[in-house]
């Protein structure tokens, strides 16, 4: 049968249904929506300090102006919107500190951010140009909430991690969506859109795990997202779709990269996402372990005088961390650690800096930290265990905690407080303790790149939900330019 007299897959059906024609009236999504937005703009300015992801930013080729491109933040480049949303992208995830989704499968759906603005930029500057109207910043944090939707909502059921899938590829399907909307895309344009980044090949997640960590993970949704563009711009050319992109047998997404399984869902596309989103609020560690580096921060006070040496550390018989079953999975390592990628998806690392320190920057992953003997041999005091309640209660809809327990025992027979912190300072059960930290982490990254005066007035604009949604995403991307 032709392509052009399929049905499409229900499952990209309803991703297009629901960008097309679901209102978002949900005030929580969008002044969570807001919160979202400064602290990943926020992230991506602190990247700008680590020469490891500026090598990275920029045209392709050196010198590049595009008119009317969309404006780099932090920086002084103006790029195409492929190569901006890149840019925006890899900047944003460098860190490993903007938000999380934990479910079946996990991911950050702020990356989506990368491929939204960079688009709305273009489009706007674009429009001022041939005297129409701009987009609004109200438009950009809609497209943010239907993002975070898509890409949470498939994650509730679907473990792509299992097949040894990246969890980028639902970045690509989420931004490819918004983005084609955003475009001026009909819903048939949505489905041909969705389907070529189904069918486009999805990242492995080999840059995650040993032996083969690395800075990919920094960039690989800066990639996802900028691809969304560039199958987005495609659609809206005439390119064509692939209604059974998903199901077709033997060559669909499923029967080659998902063992012959169809997606399965247990809820329809809302604002669900955005309203439960994790943030992480007081320091970049991959989220797994958030809760896990805030009870070694509790545990540090009354445990430094036994482990601030080698010698005492020898007095140690060993340091229990009791986690859920995602956690051992993805971030229990053992052995050489070979760089910061590395560093910052190992539990026993982050807990050891927290025991050590009382605190963790992105700084703590650089090798000149992690030459401290101390940190290793307290590594290889420590055990990773499950508790079946933790790993429940991590999938429960009504919780959703990521909890995790340390204690440590002393050869001497002494043991210290068994620390337990089940939601992290970024849940939404501890919105009213996170949120103003979220805004002090904004001013502090705001202040790495501007100035006093500067530093205020981009403050009073994104504060002020009214004042922000009114405003014109060129004129709040300018608050950010540096040309």
């Amino acid at each position: 049968m032709s392509s052009m007299m399929q049905s499409y897959d229900k499952e990209i059906e309803s991703i297009a249904n629901y960008v097309v024609n679901f209102k978002i009236d949900s005030n929580e999504a969008f002044n969570t929506a807001r919160n979202c937005l400064i602290d990943t703009l926020g992230c991506g300015l602190e990247a700008l300090d680590y020469p490891a992801c500026i090598k990275l930013l920029g045209p392709t080729v050196p010198g590049t102006i595009v008119p009317n491109g969309t404006k780099i933040p932090g920086t002084d480049y103006q790029l195409d919107p492929i190569n901006g949303a890149f840019n925006i992208g890899a900047m944003n995830r460098w860190l490993d500190f903007n938000d999380t989704w934990l479910a079946s499968e996990w991911g950050h759906p702020s990356d989506n951010l990368g491929g939204i603005l960079a688009t709305a930029d273009w489009l706007s500057r674009t429009r001022i140009n041939a005297g129409k109207d701009p987009l609004l910043m109200k438009d950009v944090l809609e497209a943010m909430i239907k993002a975070h939707e898509i890409q949470g909502v498939i994650a509730l059921e679907n473990s792509f991690n299992r097949v040894g899938l990246d969890h980028v590829m639902l970045v690509k399907i989420a931004s490819t969506a918004v983005i084609t909307k955003m475009l001026g895309g009909s819903k048939k344009d949505i489905m041909s859109a969705l389907s070529n980044a189904w069918i486009d090949g999805q990242s492995l997640r080999t840059y995650r795990h040993s032996p083969n960590t690395g800075s990919r993970k920094s960039w690989a949704a800066g990639d996802a997202t900028s691809r969304a563009v560039r199958l987005s711009l495609m659609t809206m050319k005439g390119e064509m779709g692939y209604p059974t992109a998903l199901s077709a047998k033997k060559w669909g997404f499923s029967d080659v990269l998902f063992k012959g399984k169809a997606l399965k869902f247990k809820q329809g596309y809302g604002s669900y996402v955005m309203e439960n989103i994790l943030f992480k609020i007081s320091f970049p560690a991959e989220f797994h372990a958030q809760t896990a580096v805030e009870s070694a921060f509790l545990l540090h006070t009354d445990n430094i005088s036994k482990i601030d040496s080698e010698e005492k550390i020898k007095d140690i018989k060993e340091i229990i961390i009791t986690t859920h079953e995602s956690a051992i999975r993805i971030i229990d390592k053992k052995g050489p650690l070979s760089n910061p990628a590395d560093r910052d998806h190992c539990i026993q690392y982050m807990v050891a800096i927290g025991l050590l320190k009382g605190s963790l920057t992105a700084k703590d992953y650089e090798d000149n930290v992690a030459n401290d003997p101390r940190i290793d041999l307290l590594r290889s005091k420590m055990l990773c265990k499950e508790s079946n309640q933790y790993s429940k209660d991590y999938l429960n809809p009504d919780k959703r905690s990521i909890a995790n327990a340390i204690q440590i025992f002393y050869t001497d027979g002494t043991f210290s407080k068994d620390i337990q912190v089940e939601y992290p300072i970024g849940h939404k059960r501890r919105r009213e303790e996170g949120i103003p930290k979220l805004i002090e982490k904004f001013k502090t990254n705001l202040a790495r790149q501007y100035d006093t005066d500067r530093t205020k007035h981009i403050l009073n604009i994104s504060l002020d939900q009214s004042k922000l949604e009114a405003l014109p995403v060129n004129e709040y991307v300018d608050l950010f330019w540096k040309g």
